[in-house]
């Protein structure tokens, strides 16, 4: 169609459109034309055959002086619905730490293993440092938070280690000076979900220890799924010049991580 604004379609039996120019045209003499008919409704009944039938002809009524025809056929197949399970996943690692690692502004003294928080001798001059390293693999789409608590704190007979002054979870505070019987924690993860003195409140300033209790508290937190997430938790204790003598035992620190689908 050379000049397709000269073509006029018309219709006059249900499923067959006539496109006519009374002047006629030579197809070989135009580009390449798109013929477009609107106000047709194709099938769309699934597995079904359908077809259109072209054919061209030297004479305005369509019927005489044949000239070439040609048929293409189309089948709509069935949607293909697609389905998968993802399963969730949950990783979860507790790692020993040598001595002298930094965790949050403090250094540890001596070295955990996986299983132990081995303070070993502990005078009134000088507080023992220990740390894990948590790591956290999930695929949970709102993260995960891992948590800590303790049975109870480190006894001797019936002498208890005294727990870190009033410092909270949710309301740490500096760890007491060498020469005071104490013990806590710390995290160097700065974006913990609960409210208290914010999601930061262990590393701003740097070295917040809150104590243990029998409860979980949070000490590590994410909003998204994590591929090895890390987070340091490092334990201090320290005893008075008054603090019994003994082995002090009977105590173990619990983490407890739980992914949020």
């Amino acid at each position: 169609m050379p000049t397709p604004a000269s073509w006029a379609a018309a219709s006059s039996t249900p499923g067959t459109v006539k496109v006519t120019y009374s002047t006629g045209e030579t197809p070989a003499s135009a580009a390449t034309r798109t013929l477009v008919l609107g106000g047709i409704t194709n099938g769309s009944t699934a597995e079904t055959g359908y077809f259109a039938q072209i054919s061209t002809y030297g004479n305005v009524d369509c019927a005489t002086t044949p000239l070439d025809t040609g048929v293409a056929t189309f089948i709509y197949a069935t949607g293909q619905a697609i389905s998968m399970t993802v399963d969730p996943a949950l990783t979860f690692n507790v790692a020993a730490l040598d001595a002298s690692e930094l965790v949050n502004g403090v250094t540890t003294t001596v070295a955990s293993t996986d299983g132990t928080i081995p303070f070993g001798t502990v005078t009134a001059s000088a507080n023992s440092i220990a740390a894990h390293t948590l790591t956290v693999t999930t695929n949970a789409g709102s993260g995960y938070t891992v948590y800590t608590r303790y049975t109870q704190a480190p006894t001797n007979g019936s002498h208890s280690i005294t727990d870190l002054a009033t410092y909270t979870n949710l309301a740490p505070g500096n760890f007491s000076a060498a020469g005071t019987e104490a013990f806590g924690y710390t995290t160097d993860d700065t974006t913990l979900s609960a409210a208290g003195d914010g999601v930061n409140r262990f590393t701003t300033p740097a070295s917040q220890f809150a104590a243990f209790t029998t409860t979980n508290a949070e000490v590590a937190h994410s909003t998204a799924a994590v591929t090895s997430e890390a987070t340091k938790v490092a334990y201090q204790i320290g005893i008075s010049g008054t603090t019994p003598a003994g082995t002090y035992n009977n105590s173990t620190v619990i983490f407890t991580a739980t992914p949020a689908y």
